[in-house]
């Protein structure tokens, strides 16, 4: 009998796992396939490794803008293929070792909750139940697709399937203009692929700042990318030739269709219908202040919990603030409100706390103050001097909110957090010196404008 039994191995599930030795608690954690889960096998990792890939390939392309003359550079596919898989091996090698070395027992299998506080899970050895004091549900998300694409995994494809494309793919269909659908059109566009999205809402990266979106989409659009804006797609056509994909009046013809409509729970075959957990539209409802259920012992984490985002950081929190409660009995609240979102394309788009709109819908009257990269020595040094940084406080109060959009935005985006998350003052935050060049005097001069003493 373990003190604690985990559902799953992904960010979530193996944090709380690794989290756990803090408090000398005893874990058995159950997956299925390897410990890694979606992010670390067939999401944030691998997509990121091609996206990386992609700015390698075209910083050499355009060595000569920076007076470095080479000759025009050959992707070879299968060798960037073979550098994502050591990637993610790589890591998945060292997420072992590390349970390994904090006495984690890892057991492979499909489980399924059994209620008071057991698990019963089938191995290749037969089926066997494992009981804890507690269990953690972090049994991840799927790719979700639409009605009149069913997903084949040639022609009609997810995620999971296009990270593993074993030849770059001629002309790309992306229905669904959110996080997953932008960074594969940054990545297959840099690549030399032909991309359309189709995206239904009024703004790519629907949720985000509008005013980041729209900077991402012209930079984008300027790269080649075709976008249809506020457009519902009819049933794919699928021909010997293409797949055609119709639109209102109009039809594209590609040869591959990228599905990214978002992620669904992974609860429908969990067990939870042996337990009192309450469901909201598959999602699992937690109590925020420690991750708990309706039932008693059984707390969830990671994709499946209902109204948090699905982010493998959260999943982490989430995992941490699981594990101190089952220890210690005390809350340990994850603060949602300061967890950085970050859109890996190029450029990248991150962002943190409220944007305007949201701020607004929350009864709080704000301003908005943005700074260009466009007068950015370090920018302008490094060819990416496109984008802005924008900072949301309240009037004569705490920053709230902050979006950037440019080169390492999601870097520069942990900075913004940390005035977020204390609540800063923009005078508070403005106070202190950035370094000269760098990207983040772009951070610094928009502080500096929303404390009213702008510089530039």
């Amino acid at each position: 009998m373990a003190d604690v039994v985990i559902l799953g191995g992904g960010p979530g599930g193996y944090a709380a796992a690794l989290y756990a030795h803090n408090f000398d608690l005893s874990v058995a954690l159950i997956e299925k396939e390897r410990p890694g889960g979606t992010c670390l096998i067939r999401g944030c990792i691998p997509a990121k490794q091609w996206l990386h890939i992609a700015e390698v390939y075209t910083t050499v392309a355009h060595a000569a803008d920076f007076g470095v003359i080479s000759d025009q550079p050959k992707l070879d596919w299968a060798a960037a293929l073979d550098r994502k898989n050591q990637t993610v091996e790589g890591l998945v090698r060292g997420l072992k070792g590390l349970l390994d070395k904090r006495g984690v027992e890892v057991i492979e299998g499909y489980g399924r909750l059994a209620g008071g506080g057991g698990v019963e899970v089938e191995t290749g050895n037969g089926k066997r139940t494992v009981e804890g004091d507690a269990v953690i549900l972090a049994s991840g998300s799927y790719a979700r697709t639409i009605p009149g694409y069913d997903i084949d995994g040639k022609r009609i494809v997810t995620s999971d399937h296009a990270l593993d494309w074993s030849q770059s793919p001629g002309r790309v269909g992306i229905i669904g203009g959110g996080v997953i659908g932008c960074e594969f059109a940054s990545f297959l566009i840099d690549v030399g692929s032909e991309v359309h999205v189709f995206e239904m809402m009024d703004q790519i990266l629907p949720g985000s700042d509008p005013e980041a979106a729209k900077a991402l989409q012209r930079q984008l659009k300027n790269r080649g990318v075709k976008f249809n804006i506020g457009v519902e797609v009819g049933p794919a056509e699928v021909g010997n030739a293409g797949v055609g994909i119709p639109f209102g009046d109009d039809r594209v013809e590609v040869d591959v269709v990228l599905v990214s409509v978002g992620r669904g729970p992974n609860t429908e075959d969990v067990g939870l219908d042996n337990t009192k957990a309450e469901l909201e539209k598959g999602f699992v409802k937690v109590d925020k202040a420690n991750m708990l259920t309706a039932e008693a012992g059984l707390y969830a984490v990671g994709d499946i919990v209902a109204g948090t985002p699905q982010l493998a950081h959260a999943g982490f929190a989430e995992g941490i603030a699981a594990i101190t409660h089952i220890a210690t009995g005390n809350p340990a609240p994850v603060d949602y409100r300061a967890i950085p979102r970050v859109t890996y394309t190029h450029p990248e788009v991150a962002e943190v706390g409220y944007n305007e709109a949201q701020a607004e819908e929350r009864g709080l009257k704000v301003t908005a103050t943005k700074h260009s990269f466009n007068g950015v020595g370090r920018a302008i040094i490094i060819g990416q001097n496109q984008g802005h940084a924008k900072v949301i406080a309240v009037e004569d109060g705490p920053i709230v909110g902050a979006s950037v959009v440019g080169p390492a935005a999601g870097e520069l985006i942990h900075e913004l957090m940390y005035a977020v998350g204390w609540e800063a003052l923009p005078a508070e935050a403005a106070a202190f010196i950035h370094a000269h060049p760098a990207l983040s005097e772009a951070i610094g001069e928009t502080l500096l404008t929303a404390a009213g003493k702008s510089l530039h």
